[in-house]
This record gives structure tokens, C-alpha cells and sequence, in this order.
């Protein structure tokens, strides 16, 4: 077993892990590290946050849920480090961890293929109409002598977003004979992809439009009404990155009117979504509840990952710039 890491005075760290509880293999290895693990409530309120950090004086934060914003950065004079349990940041206030010179360190890459693989299973439930057919049967109907499908192969699926996921979603769509275009303001074009940086060209073009792009200032509501409207009434919208990338009032008016087929989302405006969400009295919508990233090696590795980089903080190992959130720290050093 590791020494104890001394945070002052005698005691050991001390983490805050917003949300379920971690995997086997991570909670071991903070345990083997003795750092240890304070468990907030899922969805607890920022202020519950700050006054667990607070009454605790924790060393690091893990974040899984909630909105980690100043109140909570700034409510222990110990933290050190700030891990995602994942690759997105947009609840974590990066201005105010940088003015405490606190490292936010993302899982790399670490559900890329979990998500992805959600990503064109919901693409194959709604190109082959598998939840309306399912409901068909079970209620004693037989749609089979009326039934016209669409063809996976051939159809045209649109990356928004080509980083780690939208690129291994590329390859599994590829790999059931789509073809693939794709938009990115800033990566470059692989082998099998050229990467467009006009948005609207390649809704136009897209049978399915699938998001995995961050959600950052430029991209709040990058799909909004006048981009719903540039997409073919036959084509279907999947969202397995954050809700807030899409207009949600927008979108419910597109699924109305038809001005598109369909969506499938596994990510919300506000989660978890009201009960009486428009969204679920329209028979052209499939909900998941933003479980892309909560596949079994996915959850190890994200955990896993995130211990790891708490642990390299705290015993003053540094870390890797790659996984930094944060980038104006290192301007700042």
C-alpha cells in the first residue's frame, strides 16, 4: 500500500465524488492511495456541493453530476484538483478553477466507443422504425403486409463534431455501408472522411445528423430552428452529446410539424427532463437518459482515469497537459 497522502496536519485527502458511486477497480486504488472518497448525493444543488466540499475540506473533486460552479471551487481552501468522470466540462466553471490554480483534468477519450456505439444503435432504431414496430406488435397489430423500410446502406450520415467519437461513429456507420460526410470547424480529414467546415451543406445532404460536438459558448443551441428547417424532412436528428447543443423548443416544433422525420436523444436541456416534457407525447422521438458513456468498460475507464489523475495531483506527480480543461492554466504558469 502507498503512503498516505498528507494534505497538512495529520490527516489523509479527502475527495468529493459527485454522484454514483465509482467502479471496483477505482474505489481501490484511491483506497490504496488513502485518499478518501466523501459521497455526494446524485443531482445534489450547487450549494449542497459547496457546503459537502466545505464541511470537509476536500482535496479534490470528481465530478459525475451537478454544476460544480465558484460556490463549490472556491468552498475549500484545500482543493488541489478538479477530475471529469468523462470528457465534457460544461458544468464545471473553468474561470473560477483557473483563479484558484486548480487543474480540471477530462477522462480522455475514455467512453468514446460506448457512445459512439449508442450513437448508431439509436441511428439503426430509427432508420428501421424498430420502437414504432415493436409497439405495433405488442399491441396485437401485424404491420407486416404494409411495412416499407429504409435501407442503412447508402444513406448518408452527417458527423457533426469529428473528435474521437464522431470519428468512431464514422467507422461503425462505414462498417454498415453508410456513407459518411462530416463537419468540424478545426479537425483535419482522415483517409476516409473529408471534413467540412460548412454546417449547413452537410445537414442538407444528411440522412442522419449525429451530434458529438462539446458544449461551449459557440455551440449552445448550434442546432436551432433555421438548421432543423435545412434538413430533409426525411432525415433524423441523434444526440448523444449534450442537450444544449440542440434547441429543445425548436426541435419540438420541427417533430410537429415534420419538417423532420424524427430524433432519437440520449441528452437533455435540463436533466433529468420534466415529466410532462413535450418531447414525450411525440410518437417520432426515442429518449434514453444520457446513458452513452455507461457501458462497463467505459465506467471503469472513466473512473479509473479520473483517480488516477487526482492521485498524480495530490502527490505531486503533475499532469498530463493533454487531459487539461482548463488550457489557460498553463498560459497562466
Amino acid at each position: 500500500m502507498s503512503a498516505a497522502i498528507q494534505t497538512g496536519g495529520s490527516r489523509s485527502a479527502r475527495v468529493m465524488i459527485t454522484g454514483a458511486e465509482l467502479v471496483e477497480e477505482a474505489r481501490q486504488l484511491l483506497a490504496s492511495h488513502e485518499v478518501e472518497a466523501i459521497y455526494a448525493p446524485a443531482y445534489s444543488t450547487s450549494d449542497d456541493l459547496a457546503a459537502i466540499a466545505r464541511d470537509n475540506e476536500v482535496d479534490a473533486i470528481l465530478v459525475r453530476q451537478g454544476q460544480i460552479d465558484r460556490s463549490v471551487i472556491s468552498s475549500s481552501p484545500r482543493l488541489k484538483v478538479i477530475a471529469k468522470h468523462g470528457s465534457g466540462v460544461d458544468n464545471i466553471d473553468l474561470a473560477a478553477a483557473t483563479d484558484r490554480n486548480v487543474p480540471v483534468l477530462r477522462a480522455l477519450a475514455a467512453n468514446a466507443q460506448s457512445v459512439a456505439e449508442l450513437a448508431i444503435s439509436l441511428t439503426v432504431s430509427v432508420m428501421k422504425d424498430i420502437v414504432p414496430l415493436d409497439a405495433a406488435v405488442k399491441g396485437g397489430g401485424w404491420p407486416k403486409t404494409k411495412y416499407v423500410g429504409r435501407d442503412l446502406a447508402g444513406a448518408v450520415f452527417g458527423v457533426v463534431g469529428f473528435g474521437e467519437i464522431g470519428q468512431r461513429a464514422a467507422a461503425l456507420a462505414r462498417g454498415v455501408g453508410m456513407q459518411v460526410i462530416a463537419y468540424d470547424p478545426f479537425a483535419k480529414d482522415t483517409a476516409e472522411v473529408s471534413v467540412s467546415r460548412d454546417l449547413d451543406a452537410v445537414l442538407k445532404a444528411a440522412d442522419i445528423v449525429s451530434l458529438h460536438c462539446p458544449l461551449m459558448p459557440q455551440t449552445h443551441h448550434l442546432i436551432n430552428a433555421d438548421r432543423l428547417a435545412s434538413m430533409k424532412p426525411t432525415a433524423f436528428l441523434v444526440n448523444t452529446a449534450r442537450g444544449a447543443v440542440v434547441d429543445e423548443t425548436a426541435l419540438i416544433h420541427a417533430l410537429k410539424a415534420q419538417t423532420i422525420a424524427g430524433a432519437a436523444l440520449d441528452s437533455f436541456e435540463i436533466e433529468p427532463p420534466a415529466t410532462d416534457n413535450p418531447l414525450w407525447a411525440l410518437p417520432n422521438v426515442i429518449a434514453t437518459p444520457h446513458v452513452g458513456g455507461a457501458s462497463r468498460s467505459a465506467l471503469r475507464n472513466m473512473a479509473v482515469q479520473s483517480a488516477q489523475h487526482i492521485i498524480g495531483v495530490l502527490e505531486g506527480h503533475g499532469f498530463d497537459n493533454q487531459a487539461l480543461a482548463n488550457r489557460d492554466l498553463i498560459a497562466a504558469a
